[in-house]
């Protein structure tokens, strides 16, 4: 056996790779639940009608309260209605879409390895 010349193991590189694998998973999970309670804190705006609707919802879509401008009642019910649908389908959207910028962030750089 020559001098300076280890030996190896073969499939530590996967072990170490797995053991890698495993500790980033336990991060996001860490974060995850972070993120969890985050968005429960977090309070979200839609609007429709130049703001003669709002709608506030939390991170994880959860209804909050509803803002009606005195105004908006002179429109009628019907138009009401459509003013409430849609600041709701906006609140929603912003939600689904902060989370999923979220989601993103925390997972983002982790580089989880191909173990296949």
């Amino acid at each position: 056996m020559s001098q300076g010349q280890g030996f190896s193991i073969p499939g530590i590189g996967k072990m170490k790779e797995l053991a890698d694998a495993v500790k980033k998973a336990q991060q996001i999970q860490e974060g995850a639940k972070q993120l969890q309670e985050d968005l429960e804190q977090m309070e979200i705006e839609g609007q429709a009608g130049d703001g003669l609707v709002k709608v506030f919802v939390s991170g994880n879509q959860e209804p909050r309260r509803v803002e009606i401008a005195p105004e908006a009642l002179n429109e009628g019910a019907e138009i009401l209605a459509d003013l409430v649908g849609a600041a709701m389908k906006d609140a929603y959207q912003k939600s689904t879409d902060t989370m999923r910028e979220r989601m993103e962030t925390l997972t983002g750089g982790l580089n989880l390895p191909n173990l296949g």
